[in-house]
């Protein structure tokens, strides 16, 4: 493996392009980047930024479908210590004006599928725009600029989460933190400069852009980059450039599951398919696993590199939903609060993001972060996440997991997807209501006797669902997580009239 050791971004993209400039670095739109193009196209692009007054510690913000010079953008901010700030293209664009104003960004920068809504973020926050192939075009006209700005403590990479549970927070990444955590993927995933990864995820979350894109380009390996997820377009890809390793998330998994050409795609080349999820559901595993494909998960967060806990290929097939062990040696894990086995998952590691913009902790006094998420640890060592702390219901004095039950149903023929909630009773303080969304034309009433006759044989009884709500759709946040609190406000709504 020749996963460098930089300290920042920018002295690890001189590692792979000094020695092996030639050597392919980014595969897209049907052209191919070497390492030696990647970092002139960076370089060209800071010339561009200082030109237009941009200096250290300033936000830089992208907004636009998977691009190389994306890539190019965040080592160039980088090099001169700026901070690079991608946006989620499918957000609604007051919530965009919302992160603008937070993150102060002196710059949005955007591709072309997303100018008309560039423009109207330009007029609504007053920031100013320019278009990535504009940037790039003006910086090759320049002198070449100083890239040894950035150190390992500056801020590299702020991106905002998702908001599931309220407005989103800027998480504040070092290269540092970036840095440890390539090595630490790195090292997972085995990787090397013979790899090829097909990343196709959007590159505006930690999990397109630190689960293996970042640690491809550390190890020197090749990364075609996809614009945006098409099933179709992945398993083309997969049967004709034959990465050998991707990282997919469970609606991405199902996608290609349930698509015409699944059957007869030649996906031997992967040697493993690593899944961002904290809970994967069995029915997606499996079906991977009967390709000969061993599904490995990664557990963390925007705030946590996010590589924080890891399940191996050699333990894929014994370890069905399990998210695994500590990724790393300097990667503490604890359980706090526990209680008949479950805690909630805090972490201590050095990929943790350092705080909240602006400088808002993230951490507690001892450096753990909290994330949220309820797991009890097998006597292996091995962590089972069960579900969200705030999901967590109490049904008659007993604790409730709704992950669980979510991931019995999400394994039934004709259930496209589906989410558990706690709804309040006044016998039982809380029962189990489960919301369901059907992929078959059956009748309600025939898919929940269905439902509740597979349940009834694999959970205690007090964990049935007691309510069954069928949706057409169920409300999400941009990156796809379910919003439970705007669920149970609209079940709240529909029961009232």
């Amino acid at each position: 493996m020749q996963n460098t050791q930089a300290s920042t971004l920018w002295q690890m993209l001189l590692a792979q392009s000094k020695p092996r400039g030639n050597a392919p670095a980014l595969r897209s739109r049907g052209q191919e980047i070497s390492y030696a193009h990647l970092a002139e196209q960076s370089v060209a692009m800071a010339a561009a930024l200082q030109a237009q007054g941009i200096q250290r510690g300033d936000h830089i913000a992208w907004l636009g479908l998977n691009h190389p010079l994306q890539i190019a953008l965040l080592f160039a901010c980088a090099g001169m210590g700026a901070i690079a700030m991608p946006l989620n293209y499918r957000l609604a664009a007051p919530e965009l004006e919302r992160i603008l104003r937070d993150g102060q960004p002196r710059l949005l920068i955007h591709d072309a599928a997303w100018q008309e809504l560039a423009e109207g973020l330009k007029r609504s926050c007053a920031v100013p725009l320019r278009s990535f192939q504009g940037l790039l075009d003006d910086g090759l006209k320049l002198p070449a600029a100083n890239m040894s700005a950035g150190q390992a403590n500056d801020a590299a990479l702020l991106v905002y989460t998702s908001g599931t549970t309220g407005l989103p927070k800027g998480a504040v990444h070092t290269q540092n933190n970036l840095c440890r955590n390539m090595a630490i993927a790195g090292k997972n995933a085995a990787l090397d400069a013979t790899d090829l990864i097909a990343t196709v995820l959007p590159l505006f979350h930690v999990g397109g852009l630190c689960i293996q894109t970042l640690p491809a380009l550390a190890a020197g390996a090749c990364v075609s980059l996809h614009e945006r997820f098409d099933a179709g377009a992945a398993l083309k890809s997969f049967a004709l450039e034959r990465p050998t390793l991707t990282l997919q998330v469970p609606a991405t998994m199902r996608a290609l599951i349930e698509h015409a050409d699944w059957a007869s795609t030649d996906l031997s080349s992967l040697r493993a398919v690593w899944a961002g999820s904290s809970v994967l559901p069995a029915n997606l595993i499996e079906a991977f696993h009967a390709r000969g494909i061993p599904v490995c998960n990664v557990y963390g967060s925007t705030e946590t590199g996010p590589f924080s806990i890891s399940l191996p290929p050699a333990h894929a097939r014994t370890h069905v939903g399990s998210c695994g062990w500590p990724a790393s040696d300097d990667v503490h894990v604890k359980l706090l609060d526990a209680q008949q086995g479950v805690g909630e998952i805090c972490i201590r590691a050095p990929n943790v993001a350092e705080r909240y913009w602006p400088d808002i902790a993230l951490k507690d006094e001892e450096g753990w972060f909290h994330t949220g998420d309820l797991a009890r640890q097998a006597e292996d060592g091995s962590y089972w996440v069960v579900g969200r702390a705030k999901d967590m219901l109490i049904s008659g004095g007993e604790n409730i997991y709704p992950a669980e039950i979510e991931n019995l149903l999400a394994a039934q023929p004709g259930v496209i997807e589906c989410a558990v909630v706690g709804v309040p009773d006044s016998k039982w303080g809380e029962v189990v209501a489960a919301c369901v969304v059907l992929a078959t034309n059956e009748t309600q009433e025939k898919a929940q006797q269905a439902l509740s006759t597979a349940l009834n044989s694999q959970l205690a009884r007090y964990k049935l669902p007691r309510q069954w709500h069928f949706m057409s759709t169920l409300p999400k946040t941009a990156l796809g997580k379910v919003q439970k609190a705007q669920l149970l406000a609209d079940l709240s709504r529909s029961q009232e009239s």
